[in-house]
C-alpha cells in the first residue's frame, strides 16, 4: 500500500470535480506535474518519487498519453496532452518525481483509485508581476495548509486548492 499527497486545484474542481471526505474512495485521473511549475514550486515535503514501467495510451486522434504505472498501484499521466508516439519507451521502466495533481481537461487515461486519509486546503498569497500588469504570481514562502475533513466544490477566496494523501492498495497484495 502507497500514499501519496495529490493536489486538485480549485477550478479543476469547481469545473468538473466531486467533493471528497477523509474516509472516501476516490478514482482520479493523475498528471505528474514538474513541482516548480505549480504554484512557484517549494513542494519539497509532498514530492511523489515513482518508478515503473511506461505504457502508451492512445487517444481517437492517435495522439499518445505517456503513462506510468507504478509498482504499487499508482498511475499517473507523464504529459497532460497528447503528443506523437516516441520513437523509443524505456524498457525496464523509469524512475521520476513531481507533484500529482487531479487533472480532467487534457487526454484521457486511466483512473487511480484509493482511499482519502487527509485533506488540507491550501492557501497561496499572489502578487502583481509588474504594478499595474494585471498579472499574478505566487509570493515565494506564502503558501500554507489548513486541515479539513472535508474538501468543498466550490473555494472561493483564499484557498486555491486541496492537497489529499491517498492510500492507494498494492495489487501486488
Amino acid at each position: 500500500m502507497g500514499r501519496w499527497w495529490v493536489f486538485y486545484e480549485d477550478w479543476q474542481m469547481e469545473c468538473c470535480g466531486t467533493p471528497f471526505s477523509v474516509g472516501e474512495e476516490v478514482s482520479w485521473p493523475l498528471l505528474l506535474m514538474d513541482a516548480d511549475e505549480v504554484l512557484g514550486g517549494d513542494w519539497c515535503d509532498e514530492l511523489s518519487r515513482m518508478t515503473g514501467p511506461v505504457e502508451l495510451v492512445r487517444d481517437e486522434y492517435e495522439g499518445v498519453i505517456m503513462t506510468l504505472r507504478a509498482h504499487d498501484g499508482l498511475t499517473a499521466a507523464l504529459n497532460g496532452d497528447p503528443v506523437d508516439e516516441p520513437d523509443t519507451v524505456p524498457e525496464q521502466g523509469i524512475r521520476t518525481a513531481g507533484l500529482l495533481t487531479v487533472e480532467r481537461h487534457s487526454g484521457e487515461w486511466p483512473e487511480t483509485t484509493g482511499r482519502v486519509r487527509a485533506i488540507h486546503l491550501v492557501h497561496q498569497e499572489f502578487a502583481e508581476s509588474v504594478p499595474g500588469s494585471r498579472t499574478f504570481e505566487p509570493v515565494p514562502g506564502s503558501r500554507s495548509l489548513r486541515a479539513v475533513d472535508s474538501c468543498p466544490k466550490w473555494f472561493g477566496p483564499g484557498p486555491c486548492g486541496a492537497l489529499a494523501e491517498l492510500e492507494v492498495p498494492d495489487p501486488r497484495t
